[in-house]
């Protein structure tokens, strides 16, 4: 539905539900941030030139998860903003 369909009260329990999932994605995000140093130093080791390229790619996908959670964690900043401009 619009935004608008909702009443005030199920706008207050979505925003309210929505607060909470927004505030576990810093430490998600440095949860994996920690992976991402890990494979790092894994990939600095490696001999091997296949998984290295592995280790890359799989450093590649856990920072794209990072950019996308910064995202929606800037969703409801965003939306603030512009509720009170």
């Amino acid at each position: 539905m619009e935004w608008e369909a909702y009443s005030t009260d199920e706008r207050a329990d979505i925003l309210l539900e929505w607060e909470e999932i927004r505030a576990t994605i810093p430490d998600k995000i440095i949860r994996i941030e920690t992976v991402i140093i890990e494979k790092t130093r894994q990939m600095s080791e490696e001999e091997n030139f296949i998984r290295s390229c592995e280790l890359n790619s799989e450093i590649h996908e856990l920072a794209s998860v990072i950019n996308d959670l910064n995202i929606w964690f800037r969703v409801q900043q965003d939306h603030d903003a512009k509720v009170h401009q």
